[in-house]
């Protein structure tokens, strides 16, 4: 449950754009957004502030929506929204302060601002990506919720950065976040590294944190679209329909901010605001008894119109596997044919741009259908796949087994593992072994910070070689810790939850990779900058363990207050009862018909009778 409530009310940054009565949001807004003026404060040498306004000559802040639509060869289908808003100004210029915003969500932009964030990532998942039956996502997240984070060098106190900004953006997210502290944060010193400009390799200046136990629920996804310049009223948005999108197997949105180039020589700067969501409908749990899917059938609603504040709003349908159309058949059909390089493979794409009017045809309504026609086949393994369980017995001692999988014929890859583990699960670092094909498998690099009862967890990464078609195993052993009575959750024996092991590494590409990360290309191909043509980027995360620790019997308070309570009533309570208890002598009474005769005697005035 989120520690903050998450009221009606909604401030001015984070309140909806304005909308017309038929749902678009009004233009003349757009047009007062492209000429209203900017507010900036120079700081002077002389410690004091000039306010200046000034009248820009054209707004270059932009906005992009895609939804990507692939089968898999499950039947079931992977929907992905990708959401980019490039606010044209630098933050990371010293003494200048901004109070306009016009696409960009003002919310994240004071947060920026006010705790000097250089780059910031945070994902909400429920359920867990299958790679093995789906493939790769675009952009992976780990069940729960993940946060990493990397501040500007001119912060002196990054761990009183950090709880700020943890507490401030639960209340923007409604998410538990504040319970983020020191005891499940890490500082990796090869991990994560920054997606966007500038090279920064001091890890102090980082921070990464999960809380794997975090349901997703309603409540986070309202603020997540109200971060929309057009909310949930036009574009894509419409089709966020929140009991449609919970009902699925898997769902994941994400917020990501960096400063990226604008140019290739990268003469212009910008802040991207990366907005994703991704959702995949099971057919079973959708209750269809056919492999048939629309947009209405998946989201309950249809198209009318794009996001009018939107520059580039389009629909992506993966059509690599449908060449000829012997799969399925998607209607309405389009002349538009796009192919991209995705994660190593080019795909192609049957596009519809939602900025003309002829994609929605007469009905003015788009409505894409896609109808199975035979088997999907099997599916192509992935290049690299991971997973992690828990063996051993009793509730002493332990070890955690991550298995990662190199399923190249004929290439061997490197790959960056990193585990974070609590402090409650003592690890035996002696024991850790790293075995590949029943051979010993040297890491060429280890980096373990040892845990801090109470203070800081475990923190392990390590550079190891895959060999080609090779299963390599990660064993570690760990001993468990006996908590105090009030760190235990308020359901101890449902058990501990371990955040998921990350995998990171740079596959080789089957085809070559574009490094131009200026160009104009999709959103789903373009996240994560590629600097060469021979392979890609991969991360990979493993399930979340779920560990048992020695639990008392939190009922034995319930049963000494029971037994107290008896021996109370029955042994003292009698005893008090002698002590305080006053005894009288009853004498007999006399019978019936004596007392009648009494009765006559007294009124007669006779002796009574004894």
């Amino acid at each position: 449950m989120a520690a903050h409530r998450c009221g009606e009310k909604q401030s001015i940054s984070d309140a909806p754009r304005e909308v017309n009565i038929d749902g678009s949001v009004a233009r003349e807004d757009l047009n007062e957004r492209q000429w209203q003026s900017t507010d900036v404060e120079v700081d002077r040498s002389d410690g004091t502030k000039d306010s200046e306004s000034f009248t820009p000559a054209a707004a270059k802040d932009q906005f992009q929506e895609e939804l990507v639509i692939r089968p898999l060869h499950s039947g079931d289908i992977y929907a992905s929204f990708q959401f980019r808003t490039l606010w044209d100004i630098d933050f990371l210029q010293e003494g200048q302060k901004v109070s306009h915003y016009r696409l960009f969500p003002k919310s994240l932009g004071q947060v920026l601002s006010k705790f000097s964030v250089r780059e910031l990532h945070i994902s909400f998942t429920q359920g867990f990506w299958r790679t093995m039956q789906w493939g790769q996502p675009f952009i992976p997240s780990p069940p729960g919720a993940e946060l990493w984070v990397w501040f500007h060098d001119t912060v002196s106190d990054v761990d009183g950065n950090w709880k700020e900004l943890t507490n401030v953006l639960s209340g923007i997210f409604c998410a538990s976040l504040n319970f983020i502290d020191l005891t499940n944060t890490v500082q990796p010193s090869a991990s994560f590294k920054p997606l966007g400009l500038g090279n920064v390799t001091d890890h102090r200046f980082l921070r990464y944190a999960t809380l794997p136990r975090e349901i997703v629920c309603t409540e986070n996804l309202t603020p997540w679209k109200k971060l929309l310049p057009c909310g949930s009223k036009a574009g894509l948005a419409v089709l966020m329909k929140s009991e449609k999108l919970f009902h699925s197997s898997f769902h994941s949105q994400a917020v990501h901010i960096r400063p990226v180039c604008q140019d290739e020589k990268c003469t212009s700067k910008a802040w991207e605001l990366r907005q994703t969501l991704n959702v995949v409908f099971d057919l079973y749990t959708s209750g269809q008894s056919k492999k048939e899917w629309s947009l209405f059938k998946m989201f309950s609603r249809t198209l009318t119109e794009a996001c009018p504040l939107a520059t580039s709003s389009k629909i992506f349908v993966d059509i690599t596997d449908n060449p000829e159309g012997e799969l399925f058949d998607l209607s309405p059909a389009t002349p538009l044919l796009s192919q991209a390089v995705v994660l190593g493979d080019r795909r192609t794409y049957s596009v519809y741009d939602l900025t003309k009017v002829e994609t929605f045809g007469q009905l003015r309504s788009l409505n894409l259908l896609l109808r199975w026609k035979g088997d999907s086949g099997d599916m192509l393994r992935p290049l690299l796949h991971a997973e992690r369980y828990v063996a051993g017995f009793g509730l002493q001692t332990g070890e955690i087994h991550t298995v990662i999988y190199n399923n190249h014929p004929y290439r061997a890859f490197p790959v960056l593992l990193m585990d974070s583990v609590p402090w409650y699960l003592q690890l035996y670092i002696h024991t850790l072994t790293v075995t590949s094909k029943s051979r010993d498998n040297k890491p060429s690099y280890i980096h373990y910070q040892p845990a801090k009862d109470r203070h800081r967890p475990h923190l392990l990464e390590m550079l190891i070689q895959l060999p080609p078609h090779s299963m390599t195993e990660v064993t570690v052993q760990f001993e468990r810790a006996l908590l105090k009575w009030t760190e235990y959750t308020p359901d101890p024996n449902h058990g501990f939850y371990v955040g998921s092991c990350v995998v990171s590494a740079l596959v080789p590409s089957m085809v070559a990779m574009n490094t131009n990360f200026t160009l104009d290309q999709p959103l789903f191909s373009s996240f994560v900058p590629v600097k060469e043509e021979s392979s890609y980027f991969v991360r990979v995360y493993t399930e979340p363990l779920l560990v048992n620790l020695p639990t008392p019997d939190f009922s034995m308070p319930y049963n000494v207050i029971c037994l107290t309570c008896t021996v109370v009533a029955v042994g003292y309570g009698s005893f008090y009862n002698l002590l305080t208890r006053t005894f009288q002598v009853d004498e007999p009474s006399l019978p019936l018909a004596k007392r009648l005769a009494n009765l006559i005697r007294r009124i007669r005035g006779v002796p009574l009778l004894t």
